[in-house]
């Protein structure tokens, strides 16, 4: 009888992982409403670019945005070299500012390292703050609560398909039929590809920074550059998107050193 023992493995991967995010999604659907009741106002004008950046990718995408603003104004130069240099050391924000604090008195960094410590100045933790007040951002704490959920439900598929397999290779008592035990297992199995099919319906796209009110906003953005010309249109593209959506092959030349200096690739797009 060990495959009991596994039957019941299956059954508490699978209710584990679904009761996550069964209440993750409950959390999140609840995140905001009070906020947006109360009357912030936030939510009732447009976003601006770096509310959008930080609500598309977080604050590395916060930093991506301003370094690439300033780097088609002129203001920063971004080598195909990875290194970024100030040509304007005076910033227009808070932002740009401590961009340019992260550069350094010398004038010249690697990208990676600015944008690591851009993304963790005062002036981007004033916008996730902000952002969070008026409920169109997940609590700190809470971030890609659904996103993590939702892998771990993915993970625990294949886990539960494993176990089933296993218990039928296994030898079985005498008078078992192997379709019932097969059956036993696609239980769990249901449940699971159940719960991701009512999330993928109901709390698509998985944001890890937006909360439901603030993935909305996101919504009626445009995602596409209409001209050239059109800058706004244009950086609002790659607050959405992040470095893909940047069309200077120089200027994206100059991204791709960040995962070399860091020895890693932390951004989830």
């Amino acid at each position: 009888m060990f495959w009991v023992l596994l039957l019941l493995l299956a059954w508490a991967v699978t209710g584990v992982t679904c009761t996550r995010l069964c209440l993750a999604a409950a959390r999140a659907a609840g995140t905001g409403e009070p906020a947006a009741a109360a009357g912030t106002g936030l939510p009732d004008r447009d976003l601006t670019l770096y509310e959008a950046a930080f609500l598309s990718g977080g604050p590395r995408r916060v930093a991506d945005v301003t370094l690439v603003a300033m780097a088609r104004q002129r203001r920063l130069l971004l080598a195909r070299t990875g290194w970024a240099t100030v040509v304007d050391p005076r910033g227009r924000d808070e932002v740009e500012r401590s961009v340019i604090g992260a550069i350094g008195p010398e004038g010249q960094s690697p990208i990676a390292p600015v944008r690591a410590a851009a993304a963790t100045a005062d002036a981007v933790r004033g916008i996730a703050d902000r952002l969070v007040r008026a409920g169109l951002a997940v609590p700190d704490g809470e971030a890609s609560t659904i996103a993590d959920a939702v892998r771990q439900v993915r993970l625990a598929v294949p886990v539960v398909a494993g176990l089933g397999a296993t218990a039928l290779l296994m030898p079985v008592p005498a008078g078992m039929p192997r379709q019932l035990i097969a059956l036993w297992f696609a239980l769990p199995l249901t449940l699971a590809l159940g719960c991701l099919a009512i999330a993928r319906f109901e709390v698509h796209p998985y944001s890890r920074w937006a909360s439901p009110a603030g993935q909305r906003l996101l919504g009626a953005l445009p995602r596409r550059a209409g001209t050239a010309a059109d800058d706004r249109t244009y950086l609002t593209c790659v607050a959405l998107r992040g470095i893909r959506a940047v069309g200077e092959p120089d200027l994206r030349a100059a991204f791709a050193h960040r995962e070399w200096y860091l020895g890693l690739d932390d951004e989830r797009r």
